[in-house]
């Protein structure tokens, strides 16, 4: 048995990393679908007497853009969000998370916003409470305030179609 065992623990390790080639490495899970979304009060990006929360949103289902200013695939997705505000399929609430050198308000003034609202998380605190990662992540919320979806990255034309809009439509 001892002779074995090496060849043994070197084909679960090969079984463990094959599998890990087969996983796609945007679908993170979340500890938070199926539950509430996280709590918070924050104020607005160039609006600092004006807050908003989760809680304005109860009765709408919507979508929690986390983004920054200083964040490459954001503004990538900028052009597909900026659509979407046209379309109005979705309130779409953009979270300004870790903006440091504060250019949010000149970003959106200049190339618009696609947001409802822009609270902004300049500690990181709301997006560490929500698992973030790294920006752009996305999330769905439903009418009784309940995480029904993460997206890590970018939404293209392609991710929206085939993640958001079913979802979407399940949810309304």
């Amino acid at each position: 048995m001892k002779r074995w065992l090496p060849l043994i623990i070197f084909a679960v390790l090969v079984g463990f990393f094959a599998k890990g080639l087969f996983l796609n490495p945007r679908e993170v899970p979340s500890p938070f679908i199926g539950k509430a979304a996280p709590a918070f009060t924050l104020p607005m990006v160039g609006q600092a007497d004006k807050t908003f929360s989760p809680a304005d949103m109860k009765g709408k289902v919507w979508l929690l853009n986390v983004w920054a200013p200083w964040c490459v695939s954001c503004r990538q997705e900028h052009g597909v969000l900026m659509a979407l505000a046209q379309s109005q399929p979705v309130p779409i609430v953009g979270l300004n998370w870790k903006d440091k050198a504060r250019e949010a308000e000149q970003l959106l003034a200049q190339a618009g916003s696609p947001y409802l609202a822009v609270p902004d998380d300049l500690s990181g605190k709301t997006g560490i409470d929500y698992g973030v990662t790294g920006t752009p992540e996305t999330y769905v919320i439903d009418k009784a305030g309940i995480v029904r979806m993460k997206h890590v990255g970018p939404i293209d034309e392609k991710v929206w179609k085939e993640k958001f809009e079913p979802k979407l439509k399940e949810l309304n």
